[in-house]
């Protein structure tokens, strides 16, 4: 089993910044895609970005050049800066993993509620 947790969410003005980070622990495979989603009211769950562990990463065009997304292989941990935040990001945003293997898993965080206010 795989536990994540995730922190950082808040409530914050347009322009403004926040980090989210979000460690995983359990039975971690080495090859993995960690990374967030969102899912704001009455929308559909959607990618914000993502990340493995050789240094590839992939961005929603919505939040490129405002978000970046890392990691910390060694504590299994993803951060997720975020920028010049605007009212449209405001949603839950989900802490994901998925292991790069046959029949590998996918799991979930809890998720953490990011307000934008304008």
């Amino acid at each position: 089993q795989v536990q994540l947790v995730e922190s950082g969410g808040g409530l914050v003005q347009a322009g403004g910044s926040l980090r989210l980070s979000c460690a995983a622990s359990g039975n971690i495979f080495s090859s993995n895609l960690m990374g967030w989603y969102r899912q704001a009211p009455g929308k559909q769950r959607e990618l914000v970005a993502v990340a493995n562990t050789g240094g590839f990463t992939n961005y929603a065009l919505s939040v490129k050049g405002r978000f970046t997304i890392s990691r910390d292989n060694a504590k299994n941990t993803v951060y997720l800066e975020m920028n010049s935040l605007k009212p449209e990001d405001t949603a839950v945003y989900y802490c994901n993993v998925q292991f790069l293997v046959p029949g590998g898993s996918t799991y979930w965080g809890q998720g953490t509620q990011v307000t934008v206010s304008s």
